[in-house]
């Protein structure tokens, strides 16, 4: 590699780079290698596929690619000049690939995607309805690109916004270009870039970080991770451009430990970047410079905490610190330096809009929120995986014409935004414009992307009570209101699902959540009642049934309901006496039955009988006695 030494060096290898890297009509395929099409065997795809390509004496080149964004059907890859897409592809596809598609130009009907059996086959990558709503801004080299290789990332125009920026804008200029973009940022507070960006560079002092927060620890969110994994060059362009903007000389990239991959490729990334001019000092000949590397966190969710974040990159202890002063204020960054942290699909936002305009930006998504989000797709959804939209797209078209609807055709219950952090969203608010400010009206919030999506046989009691386990199990400790405010709420929660719910219980889980919201430290307290405060909005009733009736309407909740078999629908198979433990299932002549006073509501004969005749209901009530 040699080192571009000046923005003309740089110019003349992109047009050279450009002609030669991905030439059209030249045979081609783009195998997903993200983290989840790893799992399901991409690498072994990849090697039988050279190996066929080797013995047919066919020189086609073999681009690993980042996550395409099809999880659930992976390994997916696109096969050019053709453009066919193929589906969970296997490694005995590769000869049939190389002397069907490659040697021949013919599609593999096998491979190709359709929405059930009955329907004709999508050739086309965009014929398929799981992308045809999709915009990429964030996402836009994933699929495309091996992040691995930086001639690819230039050739499709990586590293120009840069050169643009290093050209013939100043910092201020570049500042004003993404504040007018109204760039929120995509983590989930959703504050403008742009005024962050403005803070940090009015702090007094010479020396300033740029911070990527790549501490991704929702469950079921794996969007910074696709971007770190499938696009590492992109994120840090971004962080140069904020660098350049505001003056700073050093950063860090902070990932979790569990995300080898991303770690990796950073790393690869970095190294590429510093040996080609891009990072280090005098950046493509000009006076900028500018330092990276790559922080690896143990895990911990609050870490995803700014100041948190910070003490674990100074090597203490992720503990939330109080505030003022900020990050972006001396004394509030890392060892005490002015600091700007976003996250890290924010930064991969800038690049595109330093080379399109802040106009063009703006022409994508609402008014207070433009461009696009990438969701991490993931629940009782028929297509699971990574998307991303326009901003103001509804969450029917999220779920239903990009998901593909409720697995099994069960009936939509709710869906989760905002991971741990967020709300449950019942079936009236799916044709709700998601953006930033439609959600947090609502009780929910965008978070950093996750969208769980739940149906008729999840309970939503239990699910809070997920959700919350998580956040007391991710607390710090170092605040009382959190610390022992999610444990009280825990302990409730429980109680109320084991069928140990008393009158009042509802009541005191309230006044808890509130306390909590209000007394925390950081916002890992702050928001933790959320899950909880969402579904006691929505769906109240079912906390009342749990309490009052001791009765789970999913199911789901062991020790609730009145179990009983409906001699209607036995055949006696005997597997439901089989099946308890505890002799409750007693047998008569002609029929089963279940010793109420024995049963003690473990749900084994339930889950033990093949055709459903084992029924749950609702405690009858003694007489006179009410709520």
């Amino acid at each position: 590699m040699e080192k571009i030494k000046s923005i003309e060096d740089f110019d003349n290898l992109r047009l050279l780079l450009k002609e030669e890297t991905f030439k059209e009509d030249v045979p081609r395929i783009r195998l997903c290698s993200g983290t989840a099409c790893a799992a399901t065997g991409s690498h072994k795809v990849a090697a039988d596929l050279e190996h066929e390509l080797e013995a047919s004496h066919k020189h086609v080149e073999i681009v690993k690619t980042g996550c395409q964004g099809f999880c659930q059907q992976g390994p997916v890859m696109k096969v050019e000049p053709w453009g066919y897409y193929y589906q969970k592809v296997k490694n005995s596809d590769a000869h049939e690939i190389v002397s069907a598609t490659i040697s021949g130009g013919f599609p593999i009907r096998k491979l190709l995607y359709r929405d059930s059996v009955a329907d004709e086959p999508c050739e086309m990558v965009d014929t398929v309805p799981y992308y045809k709503k999709q915009m990429r801004i964030a996402l836009k080299n994933n699929g495309v690109i091996d992040p691995r290789q930086i001639y690819h990332f230039i050739a499709v125009g990586g590293y120009s916004a840069l050169a643009k920026a290093l050209s013939s804008m100043t910092p201020d200029e570049v500042l004003e270009e993404v504040d007018k973009a109204n760039l929120r940022g995509r983590g989930g507070a959703g504050f403008p870039a742009g005024q962050k960006w403005k803070h940090s560079k009015k702090a007094p002092g010479t020396l300033k970080f740029v911070i990527a927060n790549g501490d991704e620890g929702d469950p079921g969110a794996f969007m910074d991770r696709s971007i770190m994994e499938g696009d590492p060059h992109g994120l840090l362009e971004g962080m140069l451009l904020c660098a350049y903007a505001i003056k700073a000389t050093y950063g860090f990239v902070y990932v979790r430990h569990e995300y080898p991959l991303a770690v990796v490729n950073l790393k690869h990334a970095i190294k590429q970047a510093e040996e080609m001019g891009f990072l280090g000092n005098n950046i493509m000949g000009t006076d900028f410079s500018c330092h990276i590397e790559v922080r690896e966190g143990a895990g911990a969710f609050v870490c995803g905490e700014s100041t948190a974040l910070v003490a674990s990159i100074e090597g203490e202890r992720g503990f939330p610190r109080p505030r003022p002063p900020r990050l972006s204020e001396p004394g509030g960054g890392v060892w005490g330096y002015p600091s700007n942290l976003n996250n890290i699909e924010t930064y991969a936002c800038v690049p595109p809009i330093i080379e399109n305009g802040a106009a063009w930006f703006k022409s994508i998504g609402t008014e207070n929120s433009p461009g696009t989000k990438v969701f991490a797709l993931t629940g009782k959804v028929k297509n699971t995986g990574l998307v991303e939209v326009p901003m103001g797209i509804t969450l029917r078209e999220i779920i239903f014409d990009i998901g593909g609807g409720i697995l099994d055709g069960k009936k939509f219950k709710a869906v989760q935004t905002g991971g741990p952090s967020g709300g449950c969203l019942p079936e009236e608010y799916l044709d709700l414009k998601v953006d930033f400010d439609s959600l947090t009206k609502v009780g929910s919030m965008m978070g950093s992307g996750g969208m769980v999506v739940m149906d008729e046989d999840t309970c939503v009691v239990d699910v809070a009570k997920f959700f919350l386990s998580f956040t007391k199990e991710e607390s710090c400790g170092k605040c009382p209101p959190c610390r022992v405010g999610t444990y009280q709420m825990l302990e409730i929660l429980e109680k109320i699902t084991a069928g140990k719910g008393e009158p009042g219980d509802i009541e005191r889980l309230e006044k808890i959540c509130r306390l909590v919201g209000k007394g925390s430290l950081c916002g890992l307290g702050q928001s933790a009642p959320n899950p909880i405060l969402s579904t006691l909005k929505y769906f109240r009733e079912e906390y009342e049934e749990h309490v009052h009736d001791k009765y789970c309407r999913a199911k789901v909740c062991s020790g609730l309901g009145t179990f009983t078999i409906d001699h209607s629908e036995c055949f006696l198979c005997g597997l439901c006496k089989q099946a308890c433990a505890f002799n409750a299932v007693k047998e008569s002549r002609r029929a089963y039955f279940i010793d109420q006073d024995m049963c003690t509501k473990c749900k084994a004969c339930f889950t033990a009988c093949p055709i459903g005749a084992v029924k749950i209901g609702k405690v009858k009530k003694q007489a006179g006695v009410g709520r």
